[in-house]
């Protein structure tokens, strides 16, 4: 294996970089309270996450106008995103020595662009971006491919010279439908067993090995 296997590596948020369930779930929660539901713990939310917003309340809470649902779930989300976010650990490590490498970096997530921004404003991650993409930029969300195509387009580089990163089976198939190697970290919803059953190009143990792997030898 060459010292560096990938010109831009692109990344999910959620589950990936992120740990931001209690955030979701609280905000999940208060829309389920507008239906007098009870609560659902952090673990039940959490399978449901990846899918945007929408998939999101259609199955968190099932009741009710989802259009309606998804707009509350957006006016409540800002007073927990910062509090109930955490970066996953070896997060900035791995992007800072992705970084020093000259590997361009991205984002490419499903959640709502106005919220990943948010998340990044308060931290030295932000500067290490050099795309942010979410699905209002791409016109559809994952698994459609557009978003990975859009951060190619802009980062000027092939799918050959290009890794995606996630945590779900929605990443894996969102890569392949772009021509993308894709590899995948066992920290976000889907199971170990599910992501294996997927097939993707690698499983890496946490960030720390996705760093060794990117700009070391295997």
């Amino acid at each position: 294996m060459p010292a560096r296997i990938a010109d831009a590596v692109l990344f999910d948020l959620d589950g990936t970089l992120i740990d931001s369930f209690p955030a979701i779930a609280a905000s999940v929660n208060h829309v389920r309270s507008l239906h007098d539901l009870p609560p659902m713990s952090v673990e039940e939310v959490t399978r449901h996450v990846g899918r945007g917003p929408t998939a999101l309340l259609r199955e968190t809470v099932g009741v009710g106008d989802l259009r309606s649902n998804v707009e509350a779930y957006r006016e409540h989300h800002p007073s927990v995103i910062q509090s109930g976010t955490r970066w996953l650990p070896g997060a900035l490590e791995m992007l800072q020595a992705l970084h020093a490498q000259g590997i361009q970096l991205g984002i490419c997530s499903n959640k709502p662009i106005a919220f990943t921004r948010l998340i990044l404003a308060g931290y030295t991650y932000q500067p290490l971006f050099d795309v942010v993409l979410g699905p209002e930029d791409a016109g559809r969300h994952k698994p459609a491919p557009d978003i990975l195509r859009l951060a190619m387009a802009r980062l000027c580089v092939t799918p050959e010279e290009t890794l995606y990163v996630g945590d779900m089976t929605v990443d894996i198939q969102t890569a392949r439908a772009a021509g993308v190697r894709v590899w995948v970290v066992p920290t976000g919803s889907d199971t170990v067993e599910a992501l294996d059953a997927a097939r993707p190009d690698r499983r890496v143990r946490d960030l720390h090995e996705l760093a060794e792997l990117v700009c070391g030898d295997d």
